[in-house]
């Protein structure tokens, strides 16, 4: 077995390690529901969806965290037209029924060719949420409804490095400090004729001041420079500006802190 081998292997079991640590370390919830979706369904016609996907075993509700973080921001913004949510990445499935839920004008239970292609969709996510980001977006390209904007950040995942031909336009923003836990790089279009790679943003925390001392051991675990990537305020700053930016929603608000 080649050492390139060993290592893919011992990163693919951190990262399923890490999983059931954060597993068994959260307290037990019964978890998101669909009926925790605050968006009022069917949409108007040019209103605007945005979608957070958590990282690891992060609740939909904790804004302590950089998904959340941005969503309340978002949210604070009060922006005509804009719908934000966040799902736990292991709740896709929560987010395709509000999708097609918030598509069917006519409430029929079936997207017509015009509903889908009124959507104005944009998805980010964080870590594992990073990765469901990705997964979500091939699952709307199999119902023909496109995205506008993916943001993946520090992504954990396999095969999250292809972004689907319905996406109009993605970004990634990753660090590479971490000896294990890295972000997925670089992303690729599918189809670079319908999808625009905006940019693969590297972030570098070799020498980096922000602390995550306080933070729960699961957190931090061979992951230092993945715990300090939520807390960087540079990061999320860019993904409002992304997000902003797709929506026509103006500039950034001021630095997150």
């Amino acid at each position: 077995m080649s050492g390139m081998t060993r290592s893919l292997l011992f990163r693919l079991f951190l990262i399923l390690f890490l999983a059931a640590a954060t597993a068994t370390s959260c307290i037990l919830r019964s978890g998101q529901q669909y009926g925790h979706f605050a968006t009022t369904t069917p949409i108007e016609q040019g209103d605007t969806l945005i979608l957070g996907f958590m990282g690891g075993r992060d609740s939909w509700k904790n804004t302590e965290v950089g998904v959340g973080r941005i969503a309340q921001r978002l949210r604070e913004r009060g922006l005509a037209g804009v719908h934000v949510e966040t799902v736990e990445n292991r709740k896709r499935d929560l987010a395709l029924g509000l999708v097609r839920a918030a598509l069917d004008a006519n409430r029929d239970g079936q997207l017509q060719s015009a509903e889908r292609l009124q959507a104005r969709i944009v998805v980010y996510g964080q870590s594992f949420g990073g990765a469901a980001v990705v997964k979500f977006a091939r699952q709307l390209d199999a119902l023909n409804v496109p995205i506008l904007l993916t943001v993946q950040v520090d992504s954990v995942g396999r095969g999250d490095g292809m972004i689907p031909p319905n996406v109009r336009a993605a970004a990634n923003i990753y660090q590479d400090n971490g000896r294990l836990i890295r972000g997925e790089a670089p992303i690729r279009a599918a189809d670079p004729s319908r999808t625009e790679i905006i940019g693969n943003f590297r972030f570098d925390y070799a020498d980096s001041p922000i602390d995550v001392s306080d933070l729960p051991w699961y957190k931090t675990l061979a992951r230092i420079a993945h715990a300090k990537m939520d807390r960087d305020p540079e990061v999320w700053n860019k993904v409002e500006a992304l997000i902003l930016d797709a929506i026509g929603g103006g500039t950034v608000s001021p630095p997150l802190e």
